[in-house]
């Protein structure tokens, strides 16, 4: 096996003049990258960071990114994402519980002064915040790029050393980080893109979030394993895809069903040649069999993949095969990643007859090293002989292709983001006029579910007003659409609330 910052030094040597990276007027090939990557590396370790030591970005996709992702991974240190989404207190909770040391983020996106949202935090760890790109410009990292450091001649890492820590919401409420490693995310990447037929001929535009996996591991890790070149893009507009489509020559991209509906309903779709696009892959939510007809008939995409993942399975758990037909690829999430073993069990742990439904257990390289200072909820996810419990609910056909039919844990996914309803009523029970609170899912068509309030407020509390303040107490995709006022919550015998009733 090998460490995701080898793959770089390894296409650098084999393929030096291939381009790494195209970001709107920045454009790296493998060699630059490589280069930057070691004078940044520098940097930090004169900056105080070491092995195992904790980096967060909080940024949009970026070129930058993506070197000081490598360059504190050289060096052994651990990344931590944080979603570009987050109010200030969501993001500081994550820094302190990660031990971050080092902060990289961004000023002015989409109107975003990320660092002054930290401002009263307290943040006893966190040494340095340095600023990647100020609204457009990229004149901060230039100036962290001059600063003093002596370049690392090769990475200083392991393939079992952590690689990053990945935050995802329990059904708790509290947020739990998912560790993995070097060894197990490279080799769960090279099944991934020979699976997709990826290869370094390949240009990638990367509309999914870094600080997720599907944009981070199904993304720009991908890039690195085949070598082929990385666009990111920061914030997705489908006319501007259209236009970047048709001007870089995309061949492969990523994306919640979403994205494509809203490329292939736009009114500029016949005026843009987009014929360079060969391969998709989505999931994440049901995906209708017309639209992965359209995909391939209207798009011209010649390859679609829809894929089954968890943060806690470095995000593949299952995926769909080159050549299957439309109704596979939109009713089911394929098989399997080859070289895991998955079951479908019953409440006691118990196979379920063949055909029948159960909760996913999936055993092999690709399950998580654990969640960070949390042995209690690890004990309770992964089975002393290694299964990871998904909490999802599935059903295997006589292929072995998986169908998810429901969510055991009680989770929304709102525009492919996991939106776990614990979390938003332990938000909504600290307004001061709410008494009690539950939050369903609502069916939504563009973005597949939002969420749903329902409350028991004192007099006087407007569902505008409510919505209001919730936009500003947590980030936009877990803000309720909608308010049901009630004047009690049905709950049962044991007091838990009846979901099923609202």
């Amino acid at each position: 096996m090998t460490t995701i910052p080898q793959l770089l030094f390894g296409q650098a040597a084999r393929s030096p003049d291939a381009l790494a990276i195209k970001d709107g007027p920045l454009s790296l090939n493998y060699s630059e990258l490589a280069e930057q990557v070691k004078i940044a590396a520098g940097i930090m370790v004169e900056a105080g960071l070491s092995h195992g030591d904790k980096f967060g970005i909080w940024a949009p996709n970026c070129a930058e990114w993506i070197i000081v992702a490598l360059a504190g991974q050289s060096l052994g240190a651990v990344m931590v994402t944080l979603n570009t989404r987050y109010k200030g207190a969501e993001a500081a909770d994550i820094l302190r519980r990660s031990h971050c040391k080092m902060l990289f983020t961004v000023q002015g996106f989409l109107g975003h002064d990320y660092p002054a949202m930290l401002s009263g935090e307290d943040l006893p760890e966190l040494r340095e915040i340095i600023i990647l790109r100020d609204a457009d410009s990229a004149a901060p990292f230039a100036d962290f790029m001059a600063r003093p450091g002596t370049p690392i001649s090769a990475p200083m890492v392991n393939d079992a050393d952590v690689s990053d820590i990945i935050f995802t919401s329990g059904t708790t409420g509290a947020p739990k980080g998912a560790m993995t490693s070097h060894g197990q995310n490279v080799k769960v990447f090279e099944s991934f893109t020979s699976a997709i037929g990826m290869n370094e001929a390949d240009r990638y535009l990367i509309v999914n979030p870094f600080f997720h996996s599907f944009g981070y591991k199904a993304g720009w890790l991908a890039c690195l394993v085949v070598g082929a070149a990385i666009y990111p893009l920061a914030v997705y507009d489908p006319k501007a895809v259209l236009e970047q489509i048709e001007r870089d020559k995309i061949t492969v991209m990523p994306g919640a069903p979403t994205i494509f509906q809203t490329l292939l309903s736009h009114e500029d779709l016949g005026k843009h040649d987009i014929s360079s696009l060969r391969v998709a892959t989505t999931g994440a939510t049901t995906i209708p069999v017309d639209l992965i007809r359209r995909m391939h008939e209207d798009l011209g995409i010649d390859d679609v993949f829809s894929a089954y993942g968890m943060t806690e399975s470095c995000g593949v758990i299952t995926l769909c095969q080159k050549g299957d037909d439309f109704e596979t690829i939109a009713t089911t999430c394929g098989r399997p990643l080859p070289g895991t073993e998955l079951r479908l069990v019953d409440d006691g742990g118990r196979d379920v007859a063949a055909g029948e439904e159960g909760e996913i257990w999936v055993r092999g390289f690709n399950v998580m090293q654990g969640y960070l200072d949390m042995p209690e909820a690890t004990a309770e996810t992964i089975t002393e002989d290694g299964w990871l419990k998904t909490g999802d609910i599935g059903r295997a056909d006589e292929r072995g292709y998986i169908k998810i039919t429901d969510r055991k844990k009680d989770m929304v996914i709102v525009g492919g983001f996991n939106v776990y309803p614990a979390e938003i009523e332990k938000t909504l029970l600290q307004h001061p006029n709410v008494t009690d609170a539950a939050v369903t899912g609502a069916p939504d068509e563009r973005l597949g579910e939002v969420t749903h309030a329902h409350i028991v407020a004192k007099e006087g509390l407007t569902e505008e007003g409510f919505i209001a303040w919730c936009r500003e107490a947590m980030a936009n995709y877990k803000v309720p659409r909608g308010v049901s006022f009630h004047d009690s919550l049905p709950r049962n015998a044991s007091g838990k609330v009846q979901k099923f009733r609202l």
